[in-house]
């Protein structure tokens, strides 16, 4: 019998706190450029202000969580969070707002760093990044339907990410104090696979400034170029936010069965086109089928580049450092959407977006072909629980250097002495007509 897998509940919701403030940049950006005496290029500013402060916790930590432990880095993420996030929305002074969306923005990196480091040590780490991208995109699609409807104000979505740092502190009790322990030969060893590290960091840091360039403007398409309601745009955001639990539950029932390549390289082609509607839509069929297209692929292909990056170190260094270098993009994206579609408007920033997306998918499917087929370590197949092992080494989904336990505990290795005895040993002959060797 296979031994039923769980989904590590607390991890999840650590991971969701970190997500949550990119999630919801649209309204963040929008409702600061109204709220607070900004410009739309300026309250991007702000947005990716916030976006690269979250980065930078990344590449602060990610060598560190083990040093520090698990569940002590996480809470100071998640008090970060609380008191950076609901200071900025208890303010309408723009020095400070800035100054809390920075503190906020550490402390959400913080907390997502924690969570991509002990996801890359879970036995499944697409389960786990996809169980928490359901969980961040329900909570920002409610949080989408909500705040149109609480009246104006800059305060209501950096409040909402500040009390989902509040709700999960209590669940971090259960995170463990240190990271889980990797088998000994990696303590000391280099950071694996650098050459495919570095191509997938690169090229996520180019993937997410297209994505987040559209998503820290959509709202601004919606209001100015489709010319639609605050809350039609809320519902709009929602519903997509809604049909991409969809594509997560497909990411999460498909698995490994396309490999990685095919969900990365396809879905990002996908997504340029999706981009392209998007960013050109005038009124609500073309604004909503394009952002709803668009927020259905994105999680699916994100979801396997996070299991791509795990797998490439079973210490999860790679997750956090791909991971960062997403972020570095994610945080550039608000700006970089603002000037652009300042200086050649909505659809031609879509296509310059697109463009680069198309370019982009190569180094990402090549990476993910390359760590697809990578033989195993020698002696890493093994007999568990007395089934025996039969493990391809090209079959996609696997963690290159570890080998997931199902059923009972690994069965120990018994020397059998056979009392036989040595054949002798074979001696060799020369040509024909000369003496023996």
């Amino acid at each position: 019998m296979f031994a039923p897998r769980t989904t590590p509940w607390p991890l999840v919701a650590l991971f969701t706190a970190g997500y949550l403030a990119p999630y919801l940049l649209p309204t963040t950006v929008g409702r600061l450029d109204s709220g607070l005496p900004l410009s739309a290029t300026q309250a991007g500013a702000v947005g990716s202000a916030l976006l690269l402060s979250s980065a930078t916790a990344g590449f602060a930590l990610a060598s560190r969580v083990e040093r520090i432990g698990a569940r002590t880095l996480a809470r100071l993420g998640l008090a970060l969070a609380l008191l950076g996030y609901g200071a900025a929305a208890l303010t309408t002074a723009v020095p400070a707002v800035v100054a809390g969306a920075m503190v906020g923005g550490f402390g959400s990196g913080t907390a997502t760093t924690v969570a991509a480091t002990l996801i890359a040590a879970q036995r499944d780490p697409h389960r786990a990044s996809t169980a928490g991208l359901l969980t961040v995109s329900a909570l920002a699609g409610a949080v989408y339907l909500t705040v149109p409807h609480l009246g104006p104000g800059h305060g209501l979505p950096l409040a909402a990410i500040a009390l989902t740092a509040l709700a999960v502190w209590p669940l971090t009790g259960r995170l463990p104090a240190g990271t889980p322990a990797a088998p000994a030969r990696h303590h000391k060893a280099r950071l694996p696979h650098a050459r495919s590290g570095l191509v997938l960091a690169a090229a996520m840091l180019c993937w997410s400034l297209a994505q987040n360039s559209l998503w820290g403007v959509s709202g601004q398409i919606g209001l100015t170029q489709a010319h639609l309601g605050e809350a039609t745009v809320g519902a709009v955001f929602a519903v997509a936010l809604g049909t991409g639990l969809t594509g997560v539950l497909a990411a999460g029932a498909l698995g490994a069965r396309l490999g990685r390549a095919v969900p990365i390289g396809a879905g990002t082609v996908l997504i340029a086109g999706c981009i392209v509607l998007s960013a050109s839509a005038t009124d609500l069929a073309s604004f909503a089928t394009g952002e709803i297209a668009w927020n259905t692929l994105y999680p699916v292909v994100l979801s396997y580049v996070i299991g791509l990056a795990a797998s490439l170190d079973p210490r999860g260094r790679w997750a956090v450092l791909v991971g960062s270098a997403s972020s570095l993009g994610t945080a550039a994206g608000p700006l970089t959407g603002s000037v652009l579609s300042a200086q050649a408007g909505f659809p031609a920033m879509g296509a310059i977006l697109a463009a680069g997306l198309l370019v982009i998918a190569l180094p990402m499917t090549a990476v993910a072909l390359h760590t697809s087929g990578r033989p195993l370590l020698a002696g890493a197949i093994r007999r568990r629980g007395g089934h025996p092992a039969a493990l391809v080494a090209a079959t996609t989904g696997t963690p290159t250097g570890a080998v997931p336990e199902i059923g009972a505990p690994e069965q120990p290795v018994v020397e059998i002495t056979v009392d036989t005895p040595a054949v002798p040993a074979q001696r060799a002959y020369g040509k024909a007509g000369s003496e023996v060797l």
